[in-house]
């Protein structure tokens, strides 16, 4: 952690399955914050000195060490989100997946490239990446060890310095992940952690040179406006209300166990939940029937195991709009065929997986982000009915289309408006880090996760231009004969030579 003030009331840190205090961190002063990015920007240097495959081997020896330390870090996870074990672990994939692909190809995305000048014949050009300096990297309570770093390591590889404001609901996993970096031999205040709450990440934003956000439109909003004040590059990861587009020609053994999994992993609390599920007429009561019949299968607990299928809530405010969000659809006409209530043998903050039908977009649980383990499945005529709802929405992250018909499929996964699509899968692309993933309209900006573009976001462009005319002497004014004759030459070849 960040040296820090330790503004002696602290933030205390309560496991939502028992409701018992795991812990108190410090809140992050503004002084603090600046303290902790000029220390970041010391040690910048030498890191950004350092090769780019050194910097690989500490960051992969990193890897290393959060997988063979797994088990405490899961119990981290699950102690301040009330994941179950399965939760957790997905954690530990998903980061290990970056760290194993950004470490493999840094050196090729990061090399520097080849570009043709003016005068290819005398000059050469090439393109560099640099590393912008200190990122900052402002994470949610979700995926708290997950998302903390997800941005953190390409921003590391390209040779920048991190300082992570993670959720002050969930501070300790990122904690727990950063201890592990310098054990592995990260420098000193090349990571760092500053806890706080709102104003800790305001003021992270001031001071330095890149801000990552995750979490909800309406902060990303402020971030934005905040980094634009200052004409830093800002990279946002915001909201989702995802479709599902179920086909009539669709294998509803895998859409049906699809729409349960990807509506309850993390009891829905996620931005690529699928949180709205559109089924052609001719299929519709058949897959409901489906969905009903695996969703009777799922086991709900927080105890250890990977045959738990559903943790807890993490918080009373998420779990007060899902109720809000099946009350406002009930009286507008929907109908509840199974769950829809808490769960308090199990603990304050567990929901039941619930499944909505009758439902439309007069109601706030097909418009809003529900945030939670809902399944709204709304009946449609045809394809075309089933894109134009998909896409009748503010948000635009992810999406997935349900088909035999592979080539089909994919013509209507284009004609959504989202960062990404996955045909007879859900979520499948977040997963993947070669396929670069972000969101479209109030879901996301400023760049994409995964990828070259998801290392080379951290990097500023410098272009160098060499010419090799050793001893050539250019005339100080367009009058020079020299320069005189290269514009005729270059107007008498212009129709054969393309780049002229």
């Amino acid at each position: 952690m960040a040296d820090s003030k330790q503004n002696m009331a602290g933030i205390s840190v309560k496991n939502p399955v028992t409701g018992q205090e795991i812990g108190v961190v410090p809140k992050s002063t503004r002084d603090d914050v600046q303290a902790a990015v000029e220390r970041a920007q010391d040690a910048q240097l030498a890191w950004g000195a350092a090769s780019v495959e050194e910097r690989c081997r500490v960051i992969r020896k990193w890897g290393d060490l959060i997988w063979e330390n797994q088990e405490r870090v899961m119990r981290v996870i699950r102690d301040e989100t009330g994941k179950n074990d399965t939760g957790a672990f997905i954690e530990i994939i998903g980061l290990d997946n970056y760290i194993a692909y950004y470490t493999k190809h840094a050196s090729e995305f990061l090399r520097p490239e080849r570009r043709q000048p003016i005068f290819p014949i005398i000059q050469r050009g090439k393109v560099y990446h640099k590393p912008l300096g200190v990122v900052g990297v402002i994470s949610p309570w979700n995926y708290p060890m997950m998302l903390a770093f997800l941005d953190a390591v390409p921003a590391l590889l390209a040779g920048n310095t991190v300082v992570i404001k993670p959720s002050e609901i969930t501070p300790f996993s990122a904690l727990v992940t950063a201890d592990l970096a310098y054990q592995a031999g990260v420098p000193e205040h090349v990571i760092q952690i500053v806890t706080g709450d709102g104003e800790t990440g305001a003021a992270l934003v001031d001071y330095v040179d890149m801000i990552c956000f995750t979490g909800s439109t309406a902060t990303g909003r402020k971030v934005a406006v905040q980094a634009a004040e200052r004409l830093i590059p800002f990279s946002l990861e915001l909201g989702g209300k995802d479709a599902m587009i179920v086909l009539a020609d669709a294998d509803l053994d895998i859409a049906a166990s699809a729409a349960i999994t990807g509506s309850c992993e993390n009891a829905g609390q996620m931005c690529i939940s699928i949180e709205r599920i559109y089924v052609e007429e001719k299929i519709y009561d058949r897959f409901v029937e489906k969905v009903k019949t695996l969703i009777h299968q799922m086991t709900m607990g927080a105890g250890d195991g990977l045959d738990i299928h559903m943790g807890s809530m993490t918080n009373e405010r998420e779990l007060l709009r899902v109720e809000e969000h099946i009350k406002d659809a009930v009286e507008k006409g929907a109908e509840v065929i199974y769950g829809g209530k808490r769960r308090p043998d199990l603990g304050p903050l567990f929901f039941e997986p619930t499944i909505l039908i009758n439902v439309d977009h007069s109601m706030k649980i097909m418009k809003e982000e529900t945030f939670g383990p809902v399944i709204p499945i709304m009946k449609v005529y045809n394809v075309d009915e089933a894109v134009r709802l998909a896409n009748d929405t503010e948000y635009g992250l992810s999406g997935s289309v349900f088909t035999r018909n592979l080539a089909l499929g994919e013509r209507i996964a284009t004609r959504l408006n989202t960062g990404d699509v996955s045909v007879n899968r859900t979520q499948a692309v977040p997963a993947s880090a070669a396929m670069s993933w972000g969101g479209q309209k109030y879901s996301g900006f400023g760049g994409r996760r995964g990828d070259k573009e998801g290392i080379l976001r951290f990097t500023a462009t410098q272009s160098i231009l060499v010419d090799t005319q050793i001893g050539y002497k250019p005339g100080l004014t367009i009058l020079d004969p020299t320069t005189l004759m290269f514009l005729k030459l270059m107007r008498l070849a212009r129709r054969y030579v393309p780049f002229l």
